[in-house]
């Protein structure tokens, strides 16, 4: 397996990127809701407005046109939404607008803990930040063991690394990647596991793939819409694993999305279709700000 993505080694005419949480394991309910949440309420000090935080992270995280979100702007999209919403307001709950981290991010670096950790030599403030981050990742170490991949992930792998180079492009980090790809022997079918080291899925695509493939050539498969950016910027196709339809999205995938893709049958219609459907399970705006519209 390579560990440089500017040296993979062409090898078929064909280039497939997969995300992994939400998208080959059925993880992001878990990783959420057990750990990004409890560490983000008690590191915060949210207690007093946990219901509501539970609410803004897992629209956020799981049920927005955010989901896929790499963690330090989710955390500060929370924050933002918690300090707006009303209920927050009538109980007088102090949320921090982490302002340090806002201007971190904006500074476009590799939004991981390696970056973080090199700004806190020059700026001591965020080492909080960075203290939340490490407090999750052993979280969902603790917590992340025995969770499959989906039904139909197995086979599809199977039969596309056949005619395409394949890659793992994620925003989590590579440790916890390597560990949940190699404990359910899905490591074999890529050439190389990207996380959120070395930098965003739109970096990891065009530097894997730039000169080496022809845009409709590309692949991405995700369950978000970072995912289709991060697919157009390079001008690749796209699939969708709808979330909550995930079974049938890798069984569509299986038995007839794969063949329009290395049939050059696949942009236009049947992949605008696909984003459609994409658009319909994964809203811009939370229900109780629906509910005032």
């Amino acid at each position: 397996m390579s560990y440089s993505l500017s040296d993979l080694e062409k090898r078929k005419d064909f280039f497939i990127a997969i995300d992994s949480d939400g998208c080959v394991f059925d993880s992001m309910e878990v990783k959420h809701k057990e750990c990004f949440c409890p560490v983000t309420i008690r590191h915060y000090g949210l207690q007093a407005i946990s219901k509501f935080a539970r609410e803004s992270w897992e629209f956020v995280n799981l049920y927005s046109i955010h989901r896929g979100m790499n963690r330090f702007p989710a955390l500060v999209k929370v924050m933002d939404l918690l300090r707006r919403r009303q209920d927050v307001l009538r109980r007088g709950a102090t949320v921090p607008a982490l302002e340090g981290l806002q201007n971190w991010i904006h500074s476009k670096p590799k939004l991981g803990n390696p970056a973080l950790a090199e700004e806190v030599k020059r700026d001591p403030e965020l080492a909080d930040a960075l203290k939340w981050s490490k407090d999750v990742n052993s979280a969902v170490a603790e917590m992340m063991y025995g969770v499959p991949p989906f039904p139909h992930v197995h086979d599809t792998l199977a039969k596309a690394s056949a005619h395409a180079d394949m890659i793992v492009a994620s925003s989590t980090p590579v440790s916890a990647l390597q560990r949940e790809w190699g404990e359910h022997g899905l490591s074999g079918y890529v050439s190389m596991i990207a996380g959120q080291e070395m930098g965003p899925k739109s970096h990891q695509l065009s530097t894997a793939s730039k000169n080496r493939y022809a845009p409709d050539h590309i692949l991405m498969i995700g369950d978000a819409f970072s995912d289709y950016r991060a697919a157009k910027s390079v001008g690749a196709c796209f699939y969708p694993i709808l979330p909550g339809e995930e079974e049938a999205s890798w069984e569509r995938l299986l038995n007839e999305a794969l063949q329009r893709f290395f049939a050059n049958e696949y942009l236009g219609t049947y992949e605008q279709n696909l984003i459609h459907e994409l658009n319909q399970q994964l809203p811009e705006h939370p229900p109780w700000d629906r509910v005032r519209r």
